[in-house]
């Protein structure tokens, strides 16, 4: 049930970054990452409601509480780096440097979380890793007289997004134990709301919320719907599964995503594209076997 759980959350998360992709143009990226997830926490307090889990709010034990609020502020990181990152580069590229997250994580989950290393684990980590690599590979090249740390720089911005989003993970997996999945997305997004928006409000943006288009919201509103379904997918996957195989399914959504923004959006393919999704297909294939 965990596996797919799991692939639902890849499948949501791919019109996620395609549709944030459309509403984010000419919009500030940490002003659109704040109205998406005002529809996030709706959705999540929803979920909440209808399972019944109102009173267990309340119950979450002060360990799980601080584990939950450090993975929703590490997850509110990890959103404003993505999403200026898919704001000023390609989907196709940026997304499969933000989801090598998985490697991290993996490596996260054996040494703090103790989970056992498996050889179709292993193995379908390190073709994962292989893939995302050749995905990127070409495009470094490119970028190799830039600086490295160029803050301005959607490469950059991608990988912060994915040392934030492998953090996320094991400190979720380690507050969601004896919480409700739903309780604790709930939590965590609460805790991103006020995130997003404070850094809006430090930043004297809140009146720029009348020149966001209707297209703009509209597209916005839906991503972040996207993204309430992925995540509630997703931490269902994550209580009853294990982290090192749970995750890495979910980070298929990078091929999904590639193929979304090649007929939607009309990237342009290339060989290092086409040879790093079947490679994360087939990583992700060992994961599930």
């Amino acid at each position: 049930m965990s596996i797919i759980l799991a692939l639902l959350a890849a499948l949501f998360a791919s019109f996620t970054a395609i549709l944030a992709k459309i509403g984010i143009e000419d919009v500030d990226s940490n002003l659109a990452t704040a109205v998406r997830t005002v529809v996030v926490v709706i959705m999540a307090f929803l979920m909440v409601v209808i399972t019944g889990q109102t009173e267990n709010i309340l119950a979450v034990s002060t360990n799980s509480l601080i584990f939950l609020i450090l993975s929703g502020l590490t997850t509110g990181l990890s959103w404003l780096a993505f999403f200026k990152a898919i704001q000023i580069g390609d989907v196709s590229k940026v997304v499969p440097i933000d989801k090598s997250s998985v490697v991290l994580t993996i490596l996260l989950s054996f040494f703090i979380l103790k989970e056992p290393a498996t050889m179709p684990v292993v193995a379908g980590g390190v073709i994962i890793s292989i893939g995302t690599f050749v995905l990127i590979g070409r495009d470094k090249k490119k970028k190799a007289k830039k600086k490295v740390f160029d803050t301005k720089s959607y490469l950059f911005l991608a990988i912060m997004s994915a040392v934030f989003a492998a953090l996320t993970n094991i400190l979720a997996k380690i507050g969601i134990e004896d919480v409700d999945s739903n309780v604790a997305t709930f939590i965590r997004t609460v805790v991103i709301i006020i995130f997003a928006w404070g850094i809006v409000f430090f930043q004297g943006k809140m009146k720029d919320l009348k020149t966001i288009t209707r297209k703009s919201y509209i597209f916005l509103i839906l991503s972040g719907a996207a993204t309430g379904f992925s995540w509630l997918c997703y931490f269902a996957a994550l209580a009853i599964g294990k982290v090192s195989i749970v995750n890495p399914i979910d980070k298929f959504s990078v091929v999904l995503t590639m193929i979304l923004s090649f007929i939607i959006l009309k990237e342009r393919p290339t060989r290092s594209t086409v040879a790093g999704a079947i490679l994360i297909t087939i990583g992700t294939a060992l994961l599930i076997l």
